[in-house]
């Protein structure tokens, strides 16, 4: 699979540009704030349906105008799809494939796998476990058609068991057979998505330690462990132990919306004694973990999108990443950089052919 051709009007920076990529490597080269990233993004929305860095579809606006419009034509299995999405202020964002609209936008997810490498990342390591549940989230909703799905519904029940404990606090009132009606649902749907995640991370761990090793040759020692309330205790017997708890606190304490990854370094967390050069190489494996997986589900290579990624990285550890795109491991990729002799230097040397596209304030040289 790879994206042959994409075009963008009022998309951020951009009043208007087409391209036409390379199946290997495509570089966007510029200044910090010409637009190379804004590119990526509008990559990511036409597989993921939203942008990577803001879940406001309006603020990707262009100022100044009313609407943006993507489109972009992928080949896939010798086929080729034509996806467009377009968002007007004070309108409902339009997803369509082959000129026909999607009824819901989770049944367009894992049609186009992606993967992004940003320096944005850094929050799945320092930030709380949020954001960690939407890395294991993302990857499992580009395989499994029905797991976004069981999120959808854990999260409505959440809400409404939320809503409940906090109507009993306000008033007083308490309905037991109502709040068994919302455990028995959140059981359910809480039980499906721990057993998916669980399957998911034995699968997975394998995978980033060997990339982790590859990136640092095999010098430092890194652990990547689930952590999960349901590993130890059965979900509805947690529900009814943390009950005078969760009336005291308005919310549910228990269950796989509190599910983390712990990152680790030679025994010590990662967020803490991980130097920045460590810190991006465990994403840089986490996301090329992710890759790996996802061609070993999908049966073929999604897109590998890597912004500003060779900085804060050691010549070794570049080297090491470019190996492995030139072994032929990755498909297509779209990189962003600020210099292009390096990257015009990284990629002759592993004897890879380039593409270059010049980005300057919204304006695009190929």
């Amino acid at each position: 699979m790879y994206l042959k051709q994409l075009s963008v009007i009022n998309f951020k920076n951009y009043a208007e540009a087409e391209l036409i990529f390379s199946e290997g490597v495509n570089a966007f080269m510029g200044n910090n704030g010409a637009g190379k990233t804004n590119l990526l993004d509008a990559i990511h929305y036409l597989s993921l349906c939203k942008s990577y860095f803001n879940p406001i579809d309006t603020q990707q606006i262009k100022q100044g105008t009313d609407f943006f419009i993507i489109t972009g034509a992928f080949n896939k299995d010798e086929q080729q799809e034509n996806i467009a999405c377009s968002v007007k202020r004070n309108q409902k964002k339009q997803f369509k494939r082959n000129k026909k609209d999607y009824q819901r936008l989770a049944d367009h997810i894992g049609l186009l796998p992606l993967v992004m490498v940003s320096p944005y990342d850094i929050s799945i390591i320092i930030e709380g476990s949020d954001e960690r549940r939407k890395f294991i989230d993302n990857v499992i909703s580009q395989t499994d058609t029905f797991y976004l799905d069981e999120l959808i519904t854990y999260n409505k029940v959440l809400a409404n068991r939320n809503a409940f404990l906090k109507l009993i606090a306000d008033t007083g009132k308490y309905d037991p057979a109502l709040l068994e009606i919302l455990d028995e649902q959140l059981v359910v749907s809480g039980n499906r998505i721990f057993e998916k995640r669980k399957a998911f991370m034995g699968a997975f761990t394998a995978i980033f330690n060997k990339h982790y090793q590859f990136l640092s040759d095999n010098v430092e020692q890194v652990e990547l462990t689930y952590e999960s309330q349901l590993l130890n205790d059965d979900f509805a017997g947690l529900l009814k132990k943390n009950m005078e708890r969760d009336r005291a606190l308005e919310r549910t304490t228990a269950g796989i919306h509190k599910d983390d990854l712990q990152f680790v370094i030679h025994g010590m967390p990662m967020k803490k004694f991980g130097s920045q050069g460590q810190q991006k190489s465990f994403l840089i494996a986490l996301k090329l973990a992710q890759y790996s997986f996802l061609t070993q589900q999908k049966g073929f290579k999604p897109l590998l999108l890597l912004d500003d990624i060779f900085d804060k990285l050691d010549d070794q550890r570049v080297t090491k990443l470019m190996q492995m795109v030139s072994d032929n491991n990755f498909g297509q990729v779209f990189i962003t950089d600020t210099s292009t002799s390096r990257v015009e230097h990284i990629f002759k040397s592993i004897g890879v052919p380039v593409k270059l596209f010049n980005v300057r304030e919204g304006e695009i040289d190929a």
